[in-house]
This record gives structure tokens, C-alpha cells and sequence, in this order.
């Protein structure tokens, strides 16, 4: 027998590129799915939802209380003091106004306090989970310059750690993505590697460029800016290294479409010696391009 899966239509915003991705057809939500999504989701979210299922919870425990009694000082079918006298046994408050005075109100007593222990237990482990993920903090420059560099046609893109520590035995790997026709006809979108003067950087601070060459064997090799707006190409950096802090590994990625590739420029300068010897990295002009002078016999024009 096909197992037979229910359709929903899920939607992915990419807000570096303005525009959605709608998956349809995927499995339903799963349960087993709720740690992953709790870990994915703001923290207001998170808190959120352990606010809700803990009053949720309490309220479950307080409308079994109002059926089966047995609650001293309790109005009679008050949910009210039912539900105040569950969070006193849920929170281990213990005032003593109301206490359990009948076998099954114990009974039932004794029940919510192992899933005190339990939803406890899960919600200590979904915040300190929380806490202890390590998100990196990178940043990338927002326009990608093409222009001569040693006399050769290169791609250059800038990241930096925006923490104050540093990334470890960082490496990076860029791709360009690019729609292409097969040989029969079909039209795919394509990924292929770019192969970069630096693959790996032993540390990364405040700001790196990486560098990739447009020479023979390079996929960029004779196009122009009107080939990758065509071919609606977009380039993706992926960074991963480790926190020198916390020693864990992260992860970072983003992704520039064609309009944002500028040929003719090059990034601009940020590191300058001050008259005293020492050095001045300026982070104002992280994103900042400087044009190139044009030179002969170069596949590109300024944009």
C-alpha cells in the first residue's frame, strides 16, 4: 500500500533576494520535528511556547480537578481555585490554603507532579540548548567587484567576524549558480564551484577577501554582465570555521544575485598605516568599492 501524504504549501523567504520559494507537496508537520522547530524559531517564540503549554497544562490538571473535587477551601466547581491550586502543585509553592483532601485528589496531586518533573526537565534543556548555540555573526560585503588585479580579471567579495573573538581554521568555498540549456534542450539551473586563490584562512577577525581568478578553466571565464543577468546567475559564499570562544563550529552563507556583481571595481581599501606605525582598519568602508581604470583587451566594462 502508498502511503499517502497530505499536501501544504510551505513558504521560505529569502530576503537577501526578495523573492519566495514555495515547496508544495512535502510530508506534514511532525512531532518529532518540535525540538528542531523550537530551536529554529525567535526567542520570543520559544518562550512563548513554553508559557502557553505550561498554563495549558496547568489548565488541563485544574479542569480534571473541578470534575473529581476533593480540594479543601476550594469554592465547589470553582475552575478559578482549581487552576490557581494546580500552579501552586505545579510550581512546588505550597501555600496551604488548599491541599488534597481525598484519596483521588492525592492521587491526581502525585500525577502532576511527575509532569511537573517532566515538562520541567524538557523546558530547563530547550533554554540552556538555546543559550549554548552558537550563531555566527558574519558579515559580508554587499556588492561583489570584479576588476584587474595583478594583471588579471578577479572576482573579489570581503567578509569579517563581527564579534570581537575570532573564527578558527576557517575555509570557504564559493559557487555560481547559472540557468543553462542541456543538449536536449532542457533548461537546468546549474552549480558549479569557483575555484579561489585561498581556501582556507587560519583565522578570521575583522575582514578577509576572497579572491577568485578569472583565467582559463574558470566558469566566469567570458561573460559579461549582460550573460549572468541572462542566466540569472547568483554566486554563494559559505563560511564555516570555530568560535574561538565557546569552541563550537558555525556556519554562515549568503548569496548575491547578478545586479549585485559590479565590473570594474575593486573593493576599497580599509587597513591604513597611521603616522605613528601602527595600523587602522576602518570598517566604514567595509562594503565600499573603488572603480578601476579601464585596461585594454579586458572581457568586462564599468557598470
Amino acid at each position: 500500500m502508498t502511503r499517502r501524504m497530505s499536501v501544504f504549501d510551505h513558504r521560505e523567504v529569502l530576503r537577501s533576494e526578495g523573492y519566495e520559494i514555495r515547496v508544495v507537496g512535502g510530508p506534514p508537520f511532525n512531532l518529532r520535528d518540535l525540538y528542531h522547530l523550537l530551536l529554529r524559531v525567535p526567542w520570543w517564540a520559544a518562550l512563548g511556547f513554553i508559557v502557553v503549554s505550561y498554563l495549558a497544562l496547568n489548565a488541563a490538571f485544574a479542569a480534571v480537578y473541578v470534575v473529581v473535587g476533593g480540594i479543601a477551601n476550594a469554592a465547589p466547581g470553582s475552575f478559578l481555585d482549581a487552576f490557581f491550586f494546580s500552579i501552586q502543585t505545579m510550581g512546588t509553592i505550597g501555600y496551604g490554603a488548599m491541599y488534597p483532601a481525598t484519596r483521588l485528589a492525592n492521587g491526581l496531586v502525585v500525577a502532576e507532579s511527575v509532569a511537573s518533573l517532566i515538562a520541567t526537565a524538557l523546558a530547563t534543556g530547550l533554554v540552556f540548548a538555546r543559550f549554548s548555540q552558537m550563531r555566527a555573526r558574519v558579515a559580508f560585503s554587499a556588492l561583489v567587484a570584479i576588476g584587474p588585479l595583478d594583471g588579471t580579471p578577479t572576482l573579489m567579495l570581503r567578509v569579517g567576524n563581527e564579534r570581537r573573538g575570532r573564527l578558527v581554521d576557517v575555509s570557504f568555498r564559493l559557487t555560481l549558480a547559472r540557468t543553462t540549456r542541456t543538449a536536449e534542450g532542457v533548461a537546468i539551473f546549474r552549480s558549479l564551484d569557483l575555484q579561489l586563490v585561498r581556501e582556507r584562512a587560519p583565522s578570521l577577525s575583522r575582514a578577509w577577501m576572497v579572491i577568485h581568478r578569472i583565467a582559463p578553466g574558470s566558469p566566469l571565464l567570458g561573460d559579461t554582465p549582460a550573460s549572468l543577468t541572462a542566466g540569472e546567475a547568483e554566486l554563494t559564499l559559505e563560511v564555516s570555521g570555530v568560535d574561538d570562544v565557546s569552541g563550537q563550529p558555525v556556519h554562515a552563507q549568503r548569496t548575491w544575485q547578478a545586479p549585485a556583481i559590479v565590473w570594474g571595481a575593486r573593493l576599497a581599501d580599509i587597513m591604513f598605516e597611521e603616522p605613528d606605525g601602527n595600523l587602522r582598519i576602518d570598517l566604514h568602508r567595509f562594503h565600499e568599492l573603488t572603480p578601476t581604470p579601464p585596461v585594454p583587451d579586458f572581457p568586462y566594462t564599468a557598470a
